[in-house]
Order: C-alpha cells, then sequence, then structure tokens
C-alpha cells in the first residue's frame, strides 16, 4: 500500500482510529462531555420534542396503528416464535452481555482502551437518552395484543431497536478493521441486519408504533455516530 493510499484510508471516518494514538485522561474526559455529552443533550431535546408533537397536536397520531393491526392479522405460530428470539435480542440484558464481551475482546485485540471502549460509550448513550425521552413522551402502546412483557417505559421511542442499533452499528464499524474480506463483508452484514430484525419484531409483536421504531433507530444510529467520533484525531508524527 502506498504512503498516499495509507494516508487517505487513515484520514477517512471509518479507519479514523487508525490513526489516533493513545490519549491522556484528561483529554479523554474532555472529548467525552464536549463530543458527546454536549451532543448528546441536543438529540434528547430533538427526541422529546417529536415525542411531544405526537402526543400534542398529533393526538398519538393513531392512523399508523393500521400497520400493528396488519401485521396482528398475519401472525403464525412460526413467526410469533422467530420473532421473539429477534425481538429478545434488544433486550437490555442481551445487549449490555454482548456489549461486555465484545469490549473485551476489543481491548484483547487491539490493546487499546480507547477503542474498546466505542461500544460502551455508544449504548450508554444511547440508554440515557431514551429512559430521559420516555420521561416526557409517556406514549401508550399499539392498541393490539402484546407478544412481550410491556416494560415501565413509554413505547416513544423504542429502547430496543435503540440499543441494539447503537451497538451494532459500532461493531460493524469496527470490523472494518478486519483484514480479511469475506469475514469483514459477512460480519458487517449481520451487524446491520440485527438491528433490522429487532425493529420488525417489536412492530410484529405489537409493542411499538411504527414512529417508536424509526426515532429508536435514529437514536442509535447517532449514538453510535457520536460514540465512533468522541475522540479527537491527533495524527502520529
Amino acid at each position: 500500500m502506498s504512503v498516499t493510499t495509507r494516508s487517505a484510508r487513515n484520514s477517512s471516518f471509518v479507519h479514523r482510529w487508525d490513526a489516533i494514538d493513545r490519549p491522556g485522561w484528561s483529554e479523554a474526559l474532555r472529548d467525552l462531555a464536549l463530543r458527546v455529552l454536549g451532543p448528546a443533550v441536543v438529540l434528547w431535546v430533538v427526541i422529546a420534542g417529536i415525542g411531544a408533537f405526537i402526543e400534542g397536536p398529533l393526538g398519538g397520531f393513531q392512523s399508523e396503528s393500521a400497520v400493528n393491526r396488519t401485521l396482528q392479522s398475519g401472525r403464525t405460530p412460526f413467526w410469533d416464535s422467530v420473532t421473539g428470539l429477534w425481538s429478545h435480542v434488544g433486550n437490555t440484558e442481551i445487549v449490555i452481555g454482548v456489549c461486555v464481551v465484545m469490549v473485551g475482546v476489543i481491548w484483547w485485540l487491539t490493546r487499546r482502551w480507547w477503542v474498546a471502549v466505542l461500544p460502551a460509550i455508544a449504548i450508554t448513550l444511547q440508554a440515557s437518552v431514551f429512559v430521559l425521552a420516555t420521561m416526557v413522551a409517556g406514549r401508550a402502546r399499539p392498541d393490539v395484543p402484546h407478544l412481550d412483557p410491556a416494560p415501565p417505559t413509554s413505547s416513544y421511542p423504542s429502547g430496543h431497536v435503540g440499543a441494539s442499533t447503537a451497538l451494532y452499528l459500532t461493531l460493524a464499524l469496527l470490523a472494518q478493521r478486519i483484514p480479511s474480506a469475506p469475514l469483514r463483508r459477512v460480519l458487517t452484514a449481520i451487524c446491520l441486519l440485527i438491528p433490522l430484525l429487532v425493529l420488525y419484531a417489536r412492530l410484529y409483536r405489537g409493542m411499538h408504533h411504527v414512529t417508536d421504531v424509526t426515532v429508536g433507530l435514529l437514536n442509535g444510529i447517532t449514538c453510535a455516530l457520536l460514540a465512533w467520533a468522541w475522540l479527537r484525531r491527533r495524527p502520529r508524527t
């Protein structure tokens, strides 16, 4: 690989961590506050504002319940079981468990703690925005039979979709460091597919409205990107 090609590769957003050396603790905390927590406040205001608008002027946006009723009418025992597994992937304990394992694996492979913490930053940020947003929205779940236990949080936004998106999008970005092209493509495809399966399962199982999962997806994507960019670039000399 030429020097020019390597430089261009390292300057891209996907490969930005190739050009970042160990930060000092003060630098890491400063960047975490300015580049993650600060934008997260803006993200929360936007998501909470959308939720308040849906529950206020839009009157709960009841027309989208037709999607839930259509999915309910097409339920079968087979898909009930399959979507149950997909929905379970987005459960808090599963997301945290996968995150802890991957943080350990990434640290072992890279010996870079500032890279290994990326999934943890993403899901922690997503969870914080999600919980605070549910306190404002307070949206009821779809008026169809629920196939999963309903947690004591608002239907808006979807925490399952947000958490799985934040985690697996971050892992998909990290997978771009894998030298083997076939393995890299397979793992990337799997990581990008999982949140979509969770999204469909939550709709199918009557746990969320369309806008709930859509905003949950956007929340997860944004938190993953904020986590990915949390540390300033310090190119090697």
